[in-house]
């Protein structure tokens, strides 16, 4: 049995609407504003949940570094754009599209709120495979770059493989 429908609050469509400006480049450093202090991140490429202020920042961080807004791409030619947004309660499910290491991207931001309007959960899917592994690569550059010892030494397996196989 499915639970009835919800219609989306006000609060998680400002949170959403934030986020949306913080990937543009709207209000940098702002992160901080959207996240509880207790919040998740499910990664794609990472198997355990990443828990707390600062870590879901540090990845929130390198996605934002790896899969900028519409406004402008990276270096590396990828710019994300969602194509649709579905909101229920304190849910919202974001699909979006990019390019990266010349493979097209496909996935979901799904954001949960709190009655605080403070993000305490976002899970990212990523399809297809090869994109994954592309996801995976790059994000864990990004994180590496920002060089926090704590982000570094957990994300080190995501960092992009330098030793050449015999």
């Amino acid at each position: 049995m499915t639970a009835p429908f919800e219609p989306p609050t006000p609060a998680i469509l400002d949170v959403v609407e934030r986020w949306h400006r913080y990937l543009g480049g709207d209000v940098p450093g702002r992160l901080d504003e959207l996240l509880d202090d207790d919040g998740m991140l499910y990664s794609p490429v990472v198997y355990t949940p990443q828990a707390g202020n600062e870590i879901v920042t540090r990845y929130l961080t390198a996605a934002a570094l790896t899969f900028p807004g519409d406004k402008a791409a990276t270096a590396l030619g990828h710019a994300l754009h969602y194509t649709k947004q579905l909101f229920a309660a304190d849910t919202a499910v974001l699909e979006f599209e990019t390019s990266m290491a010349g493979k097209d991207v496909n996935g979901v931001d799904i954001i949960r709120i709190n009655e605080h309007g403070r993000i305490v959960e976002f899970r990212v899917m990523v399809r297809p495979l090869q994109a994954v592994h592309a996801v995976h690569q790059h994000t864990g550059a990004a994180l590496v770059s920002l060089g926090d010892p704590v982000t570094t030494s957990v994300t080190a397996s995501l960092a992009p493989d330098t030793q050449a196989t015999s």
